[in-house]
């Protein structure tokens, strides 16, 4: 599994780091590292958070000590390779691009030397893997954007930008879950909820799965956030293909 380091976070939690870079290969070590973990059933783990590099394990000291847990950490890393990995999924995420819900289009199309319609359709024709979640609740950090769409934050930064707004920042997009304040570029929005406190499962992404954006038309926009509304809507999720 290479260089593993086990760095103290505190007085209840551990972060087990995998490498020193943000890549596809480190996310799925992370990955396949929180699947063993689960399947293990640690006494004392109380939960764990994926980041780029590494996984954040918060455990019981009172259960089980630092040089214990890590022992199990060994235990876990030196029999992953027999651990089954389920593929990836693919959530398909609708979005109107530009108008009202994407302000910032014209920027970004300006600033490449392209036109709305060639950012969109760069935009919308990837899969993206989704390295962590943060900021807000729900936020995904998502790896993959085309350079030829990279576009630098705001200057100045908005006071509010509505949920399910996506945007751009540098060479990374993303989607904002709830209202919030911030800088990126806004190309469009998802009338899909991505953090809803009153599901039983309030976020709606994960970190290693993948997201697809679609094009929608106004008429489609509003006819999806009925269904959300009404909890009708159906969710696009497939696996992805292996590459």
């Amino acid at each position: 599994m290479g260089n593993v380091r086990y760095l103290v976070s505190g007085d209840c939690a551990v972060t087990v780091e995998f490498g020193n870079e943000i890549s596809p290969e480190i996310n799925r070590k992370i990955r396949a590292f929180k699947i063993a973990l689960e399947k293990e059933q640690i006494e004392g783990i109380v939960e764990t958070v994926s980041t780029y590099r590494s996984l954040l394990v918060v455990y019981k000291p009172e259960v089980i000590r630092f040089s214990a847990l890590t022992e199990k950490f060994e235990q876990v890393l030196s029999s992953m390779g027999s651990i089954q990995i389920p593929p990836p999924t693919v959530i398909e995420i609708p979005v109107l691009y530009g108008g009202e819900m994407g302000p910032d289009l014209a920027n970004v199309a300006e600033h490449n030397g392209l036109t709305e319609e060639e950012v969109v359709k760069i935009h919308s024709s990837e899969e993206y893997l989704i390295y962590m979640l943060g900021f807000i609740a729900g936020f995904p950090y998502l790896g993959g954007m085309d350079k030829r769409i990279a576009t630098p934050r705001l200057k100045s930064p908005r006071v509010k930008i509505e949920g399910g707004s996506v945007g751009i920042a540098g060479e990374q997009t993303g989607i904002y879950p709830v209202a919030s304040p911030g800088g990126w570029q806004l190309i469009g929005r998802t009338p899909l909820k991505l953090y809803d406190s009153e599901r039983e499962k309030p976020v709606l992404l994960e970190s290693g799965q993948y997201i697809k954006f679609r094009p929608v038309t106004e008429e489609e926009y509003k006819a999806i956030e009925k269904q959300v509304e009404n909890d009708t809507y159906q969710y696009v999720v497939y696996d992805k293909e292996a590459e």
